[in-house]
């Protein structure tokens, strides 16, 4: 950002290039592509000649920014393709076949990149996708670095990377830092002790529906893209009790503290982390609570009802389980609860 901003575009880009390899190196697919795309951002759909200092050291001289513009394109939807982001290499993918369309008039390449895209529309509605776990880091302590100390963090996580192997990766960076067990933002003892203090935990990215997608009955798998990417709030809940304890019905006094994070940019992104810019925390009454979770029962039972519907070749016994959960609930004492509540 800081060469960017000081117009020094020729050390931007190399910086991009370093960046693009460490992710490939990774296999942070995704990252890469969104790395590539910061050059691809700078460079016209024109003839004009490109500049000697936006092409990559490994470059051709004598491209125009259309042709090197077009190979990005090429470089990035590869990428995102490994990445399993399919929605975002078809939006790329409708740039580029646009330009062919109208501007180019290169019929074969736009034949190529149509069935590429038919592809990719085909992977969205029958091939597994593993959705990312998110998690939210602290680093607390004088003995962090200023660019991490008392500071928050939410990483995106690998495929099937799960809390525990995540933790000790970070812990094998940081050999003497303390696993903390709290997930309460500690206090000023921790945060001005000499030592290094790390926090981790799982958060939920919250999802916003697309505007073409409200009110509208949309198949799970398209809107599942969205509650993992083109995020950058998450939230943490925790259970507490405010009052005496109801025998009867426990349901009665159990509050939830909800704290939101918003991070500086959406994931994904070029880094697989971001800070955490701003923080709220809110309580959620027991009866928000119970309406809140019936909310998501309700949620999960109509995407139940609209899988079988577009495929009846799939087992009915999910939702026949689900219907009789509803129904006839036989833990907590049923529904009954959330009635005398």
């Amino acid at each position: 950002n800081f060469y960017k901003e000081k117009k020094r575009e020729d050390i931007y880009i190399r910086y991009l290039y370093k960046l693009r390899d460490l992710h490939l190196d990774c296999e942070n697919y995704t990252e890469a592509a969104y790395t590539l795309l910061l050059h691809a951002e700078l460079l016209e759909w024109s003839e004009k000649t490109c500049a000697l200092h936006l092409i990559p050291r490994d470059g051709e001289h004598g491209w125009t920014q259309q042709e090197l513009k077009e190979r990005l394109f090429h470089e990035i939807i590869c990428y995102l393709d490994k990445g399993k982001m399919w929605e975002k290499a078809i939006e790329l993918g409708k740039q580029l076949a646009k330009m062919h369309e109208s501007h180019m008039f290169d019929f074969m390449e736009l034949s190529e990149l149509l069935k590429k895209q038919a592809k990719f529309y085909e992977q969205i509605m029958h091939a597994m996708r593993p959705q990312p776990e998110y998690f939210a880091v602290g680093y607390y302590g004088l003995g962090f670095p200023s660019f991490l100390r008392n500071k928050m963090f939410i990483y995106r996580g690998k495929e099937y990377e799960w809390l525990e192997d995540f933790i000790l990766k970070l812990l094998s960076q940081f050999p003497n830092a303390v696993r903390m067990t709290s997930t309460a933002r500690p206090g000023d003892d921790i945060c001005n002790s000499p030592g290094q203090h790390i926090q981790c935990f799982n958060v939920k990215p919250v999802l916003t529906v697309p505007h073409q997608f409200k009110d509208k009955g949309v198949p799970e798998q398209i809107l599942n893209y969205y509650r993992y990417n083109e995020v950058d709030q998450f939230q943490y809940s925790r259970a507490f009790r405010k009052g005496e304890k109801d025998p009867d019905n426990e349901f009665a006094t159990m509050w939830i503290e909800r704290t939101t994070y918003i991070t500086a940019y959406r994931f994904p992104g070029i880094l697989k982390w971001f800070e955490v810019k701003s923080v709220s925390v809110e309580e959620i009454s027991p009866l928000m609570n119970a309406i809140e979770t019936m909310e998501i029962a309700n949620e999960k039972l109509s995407n139940l009802v609209q899988q079988q519907a577009c495929d009846r070749s799939l087992s009915i016994n999910p939702l026949s389980m689900m219907l009789s959960g509803i129904v006839d609930p036989a833990v907590m004492g049923g529904f009954s609860n959330y009635e005398k509540v």
